[in-house]
């Protein structure tokens, strides 16, 4: 039997693929999409949505449980968590996500492949029994949980970040390997639960290398008030089941630990899906990581191959790989494009959220942004932050002294992950500290922290104290 034709196929169905897939159909061509699990991938099933519905039910309960008698709204008795149908309500967010990735794969005439996609030569795919050709393919695999030695995922005691979402009853305790930010806003949603929880982190910090440290120690603080233990200079060897769960054996600075669960949770990265679908058949290089080699375009060493998204490298984000979806297909069409964002925002669903865009002091050194211009407009001095009871935290502007010309903004604190697009649409345009500070942003909002974060950089915030200013620097509009 003849392989069906298309003149684009998408493998994978996440954030990247379909956005590809839909994209695709969008400039005239004939699609298909392959995806072996639920439409929507990773991201929509078992990560960023279900994390965050999950995370959201919990603050809510932390907010009535801490906040809500302060406010005067008395609660009578106690907040009794059904677990089975929190994790419920979890699934139909997913599912209601997954179905509108359906129904716009549908809508816009794409074809929907079940099964693994596995390269039969570079013009063609074979899914299960059935084969398929096309023009052009975009691998769009994703990335799958870094599985480590001695702890093996069973998604039921020990856990990738897919096992420790549907948990069915709310575990009394939890070790959790590895503080990145998967691990720590895991952490967040199950101690607000109850849980006691164990961090083991290697390093000497939480979130080293992956955000800005002053945001960092403002999380690592309220982690370790609620109560979450974190033990650094860590490394898990081992785990042992006992009759009453786990001990979890870890060497800390060089002496060996025991540490108690009912759950074990793993979190120690991802590692892209670059060893699936037989891409050696089609001849598509990959490097020693694991990530698809591709350019700027996204292109593949095979002309009409491309690949998105967590398979073809750093950062693994989302919004990255929809990004490169909608691009790849525009460059198949014709137009002149390439993969240049100046930079990609990065959220970190913590409490408080951390959001960050551009550099970090040491990487705009490193560049050699040596006079820089810093500054931070804390929360506390925000009308709407203590309206909301949400007051740590800040927003931190990095700017060259000589242009004023924005390299950095970092936020954390409330609704940081809200905020950080104008600070994307900032350092896009090449926007200087007066665009912001000359901005009238609305009150009482926590979008004026942007604009005071700027006149705070310029050395004249109103509402925080700050020396006074003389000769001609005295307004932004100088």
């Amino acid at each position: 039997m003849s392989a069906q034709s298309f003149d684009i196929i998408v493998i994978g169905s996440g954030p990247g693929g379909y956005v590809a897939a839909i994209r695709a159909a969008q400039l005239g061509f004939k699609t298909a999409i392959v995806e072996r699990e639920a439409l929507g991938g990773v991201c929509l099933n078992v990560g960023c949505i279900p994390s965050k519905a999950m995370i959201t039910a919990t603050h809510l309960l932390h907010k009535a449980q801490h906040d809500f008698k302060t406010m005067g709204l008395n609660i009578m008795g106690g907040i009794d968590v059904d677990m089975p149908t929190l994790v419920k309500w979890k699934q139909s967010v997913c599912d209601k996500m997954s179905g509108g990735v359906n129904q716009l794969l549908k809508g816009n005439q794409i074809t929907i492949i079940k099964g693994s996609a596995e390269f039969t030569s570079p013009q063609e795919i074979k899914v299960g029994a059935d084969k398929f050709s096309a023009k052009y393919f975009i691998v769009a695999t994703g990335s799958r949980p870094i599985e480590i030695p001695g702890f093996p995922f069973d998604e039921k005691e020990i856990c990738s970040s897919t096992g420790a979402l549907a948990f069915d009853q709310i575990p009394k305790r939890v070790v959790v390997i590895g503080g990145g930010y998967i691990g720590l806003e895991i952490s967040s949603y199950l101690r607000k639960l109850g849980t006691e929880v164990t961090v083991i982190e290697a390093n000497t910090s939480l979130l080293a290398g992956v955000v800005d440290p002053d945001c960092a120690q403002v999380v690592t603080r309220k982690a370790e008030k609620a109560g979450i233990k974190i033990i650094y200079g860590a490394k898990a060897k081992s785990q042992k089941k006992t009759k009453d769960g786990f001990e979890v054996a870890a060497t800390v600075n060089g002496k060996d630990e025991i540490y108690k669960a009912d759950k074990i949770l793993v979190t120690v990265g991802r590692r892209p899906n670059g060893d699936q679908g037989n891409l050696k058949a089609a001849g598509i290089q990959v490097d020693e990581r694991g990530f698809v080699k591709v350019d700027a375009q996204r292109r593949t060493n095979v002309k009409t191959i491309f690949a998105i998204g967590d398979v073809c490298g750093q950062p693994m984000l989302a919004h990255k790989a929809s990004h490169e979806g909608v691009m790849v297909p525009e460059i198949i069409s014709g137009i002149n494009r390439v993969y240049d964002a100046k930079t990609v925002p990065a959220v970190v669903f913590t409490d408080p959220e951390i959001a960050a865009a551009g550099l970090t002091e040491a990487e705009a050194k490193a560049k050699g942004f040596t006079d820089l211009l810093i500054s931070k407009f804390p929360f506390a001095a925000n009308g709407r932050a203590v309206s909301m009871s949400e007051t740590e935290g800040f927003v931190k502007m990095i700017a060259d002294k000589k242009t004023h010309v924005i390299l950095g903004i970092h936020i954390v604190g409330p609704e940081a992950s809200n905020l950080i697009s104008e600070a994307v649409l900032a350092i896009e345009m090449g926007a200087r500290l007066e665009d912001i500070a000359l901005s009238i942003h609305p009150h009482p909002t926590l979008g004026e922290t942007m604009m005071e974060a700027a006149e705070a950089t310029l050395g004249h915030a109103i509402h925080i104290i700050q020396k006074p200013l003389g000769g001609a620097n005295k307004s932004a509009h100088t």
